[in-house]
């Protein structure tokens, strides 16, 4: 048995050696693309472990005394904890449950047109928002929505009065979600479209045959052959369902909106940098991340028992 495993061994080897010299040149033009993974995302991450110091800058991360769960105690035993993380929660839930499903329907509406001059136009004028930067989008909304905005004079002429959109907190997470579906709806139906793309037509040929509507196609012919798509889609937004658009938040919010609007990267981002309290920010930013971990994790296996699609 050992002289067998020994030739399998040598046999992988081989062919390994083998596939690395026919694709070599693949290979190489990992390499760039590697050494800046390397050095941007995993080298930083060296760095958490300040989260468990009293870090002072002067001495370094080495050179800082431990604390140990000093700073993860004062963060969920702080006032701001259970504020931070029910916005958080609610707002990315809020989120998932508005954009998620708008560009699967978009993507479907889009397949049952024919190609023409008016399916490129929409599929282009959908696209178009998502190129824009998210401080001109927010600049957008300002001008929209201030109490001398468009919208907001509008609303005042028809109806006599309207809401402080910008400064009110109950506002918040309406201008946020609808804002996050008018830029990106167009850009996330492309992976819809390409998938829809590959479904089998003699399935809707056989659908057509025995009878079906072109509703009972879309329901029981094309959304079954994007399922694997959408529960892959659905298990990685799930994964960053703590990491709502830190920087739109940081943009539109004021502590007129505190109320709805702080989660919890925006806390981190208000005592590690603003506060320079850097191993409490750390600790905040820590949690959150290990939080979406754990998030994934349970809806990947959750989505492989009831579906058998995950991502591994």
């Amino acid at each position: 048995m050992t002289i067998n495993n020994q030739v399998m061994r040598k046999g992988r080897l081989a062919l390994f050696a083998k596939r690395l010299l026919k694709e070599r040149y693949l290979y190489l033009m990992t390499i760039p693309g590697l050494i800046i993974y390397i050095l941007f995302c995993y080298w930083p991450m060296y760095g958490v472990i300040i989260a468990f110091k009293d870090f002072q800058p002067l001495k370094g991360i080495t050179g800082s005394p431990w604390a140990g769960f000093k700073y993860f105690n004062m963060f969920f035993n702080g006032a701001f904890f259970g504020r931070t993380l029910q916005n958080t929660i609610t707002l990315s839930l809020l989120n998932l449950i508005w954009t998620f499903p708008i560009p699967i329907i978009f993507a479907l509406m889009l397949n049952e047109l024919k190609d023409g001059i008016f399916k490129r136009v929409a599929q282009t004028l959908s696209y178009l928002p998502h190129f824009i930067s998210i401080v001109v989008v927010v600049g957008i909304m300002n001008n929209l929505f201030s109490p001398t905005g468009l919208v907001t004079m509008l609303i005042t002429q028809l109806f006599g009065s309207a809401p402080n959109f910008l400064s009110d907190a109950r506002w918040f997470r309406t201008m946020y979600i609808g804002s996050e579906i008018w830029q990106h709806f167009g850009w996330n139906s492309i992976i819809y479209l390409a998938a829809l793309s590959g479904v089998d037509p003699q399935l809707y040929e056989a659908a057509r045959i025995d009878g079906a509507s072109r509703f009972q196609q879309i329901l029981h012919v094309t959304l079954p052959s994007i399922a694997p798509t959408i529960t892959i889609l659905l298990i990685l937004a799930c994964g960053n369902i703590l990491s709502v658009g830190f920087e739109k938040i940081i943009l539109m919010y004021s502590p007129a909106t505190y109320a709805t609007a702080d989660v919890i990267s925006t806390y981190s981002y208000r005592i590690g940098i603003l506060q320079s309290q850097y191993s409490f920010g750390a600790a905040i930013g820590l949690f959150n991340s290990v939080a979406n971990c754990i998030v994934l994790v349970i809806v990947n296996a959750i989505a492989r028992r009831v579906s058998d699609t995950s991502l591994f």
